[in-house]
């Protein structure tokens, strides 16, 4: 058994642990020993399918210190006009550059990949050498549990027989009579644009949605001065929603109709809310698919026929099921963040969990004990219906005033790089006056907001509430 001593065990060396480590790293004279059961940086980017890429602009995502891509305008595609998207490969690319430029050449960071975590600071190589790690916090990086869906079988039967793959092995696969998409989340909206860019007609694919979904415009979360004045715009027009609304289904409605969510059938009212994003160009694309299966989750795949919770399907002809069902966000109960011995990375900002990261990072450096800490960084589980859309901003504003009441603090986001809401507060002009007065214009507008939400929130959403 080896031993180590370290200032931080840090596991997972996902996303969320990358951000925190560069931070941390960054700003103090810490020692991390980073554990990771993959063969490299980037987690579940590791293992997702070959054309999938961000739905957040590349400016968004990354660590702190080092900017991912060249902030460059898409000339063509889906994505159009619009900051690019970074493929997986380009992140998993980053994340390697990061360790290996940044992190590791600081030589205060200890990189084991190949490793298994078995707790009480204890973990195993590949190889079978074992250590101990005596630190003064341990990190859980992995507490968000992302899952896509190479990582674990399809949760319905299949019989024998039928053909069903993931996305990473679709574009290996020969080409069926139909392609069955099952599952209505980022993954299924990625594979049913991969094929229609592909060149299939929509009248080859059946998507089995089981709940549709409310969706972001991603032209409305850009950073840059070129977006500037239609990101605001819209933000502005979200907090005329809530302040007009009269009821949810109002809110909702006049939320449409400023453009801050999008939905692929007008006729159908979404019930969920996962933060995923699309274009208008993309959402073109999903409306040409028309048989849509809208009869609940998936339960089985029989040798003719899909069985689903509101019934049986007839499958004609040779189909090629898809799984994309894996839940990438999944919305597991708050904890404390920090805590002792112990700090658990979570989102503290509405489905912006690198941000989180980096901040949870500067929290922990920047404040003297956990009860200051944990004012600042109250943890936000990830949303799934759609009035988890009210729950979450009510939160973000929440936390957003505690941010915006502490003059350090605000100083620190104004140039963090991964901060969407700090791209959105950009002030016009350099002088102090002008940033106070806007700062308290914002402060204002924001608790205003937060106690119209508060009214409004349905009882069941306070037993999901942080």
């Amino acid at each position: 058994m080896h031993s180590i001593e370290a200032d931080y065990l840090v596991v997972g060396a996902g996303a969320m642990g990358m951000a925190f480590v560069d931070t941390l790293v960054s700003e103090t004279p810490a020692s991390v020993v980073l554990v990771d059961r993959n063969h490299q940086p980037g987690g579940h980017w590791t293992t997702a399918y070959p054309f999938v890429r961000l739905h957040q602009p590349s400016a968004f995502y990354g660590v702190n210190s080092l900017s991912l891509g060249s902030d460059a305008i898409d000339q063509v595609g889906y994505n159009v006009g619009l900051y690019e998207l970074a493929t997986g490969a380009e992140v998993c690319a980053y994340y390697d550059r990061v360790m290996r430029q940044r992190l590791l050449p600081t030589g205060r960071v200890s990189y084991f990949p190949m490793s298994e975590y078995v707790g009480a600071g204890r973990f195993a190589t590949l190889a079978g050498t074992e250590y101990t790690v005596t630190a003064r916090r341990v990190v859980d990086a992995t507490y968000m549990r992302v899952t896509v869906p190479s990582m674990r079988p399809p949760p319905y039967r299949v019989a024998p027989g039928i053909g069903c793959i993931t996305p990473n092995d679709l574009p290996r696969a020969a080409a069926p009579d139909r392609y069955v998409i099952v599952g209505a989340g980022k993954t299924g909206i990625d594979t049913c644009l991969w094929l229609l860019g592909h060149g299939v007609s929509p009248d080859r694919l059946t998507w089995v949605v089981p709940r549709d979904s409310w969706l972001l415009d991603r032209a409305t979360i850009q950073p840059g001065a070129v977006f500037a004045d239609r990101v605001r715009a819209t933000f502005a027009a979200q907090l005329r929603a809530v302040r007009d609304a009269q009821s949810v289904d109002d809110l909702f409605a006049r939320l449409e109709e400023a453009g801050a969510l999008l939905r692929i059938n007008p006729a159908i009212r979404p019930t969920m809310y996962r933060c995923a994003t699309v274009t208008r160009l993309e959402l073109e694309q999903l409306r040409r698919i028309s048989d849509v299966v809208r009869m609940g989750h998936l339960l089985g795949i029989e040798a003719d026929q899909m069985v689903l919770d509101g019934g049986a399907v007839a499958i004609h002809g040779t189909a090629l099921f898809v799984d994309c069902t894996a839940d990438g966000a999944e919305k597991l109960p708050a904890t404390s963040i920090f805590d002792g011995e112990r700090i658990t990375l979570q989102s503290v900002r509405g489905c912006q969990q690198i941000f989180s990261a980096a901040l949870i990072a500067h929290v922990e450096t920047a404040y003297p004990d956990d009860a200051a800490k944990n004012r600042l960084c109250v943890p936000l589980p990830h949303p799934d219906t759609d009035v988890d859309w009210l729950r979450l901003a009510l939160a973000d504003y929440r936390n957003q005033l505690r941010f915006l009441d502490d003059p350090e603090l605000t100083a620190w986001l104004s140039s963090v790089r991964l901060d969407v809401f700090s791209h959105l507060l950009a002030p016009v002009s350099a002088k102090p006056r002008v940033q106070e007065r806007i700062l308290g214009i914002t402060k204002k507008a924001l608790a205003a907001t937060a106690a119209k939400l508060d009214e409004m929130m349905p009882d069941e959403a306070f037993l999901a509430a942080p």
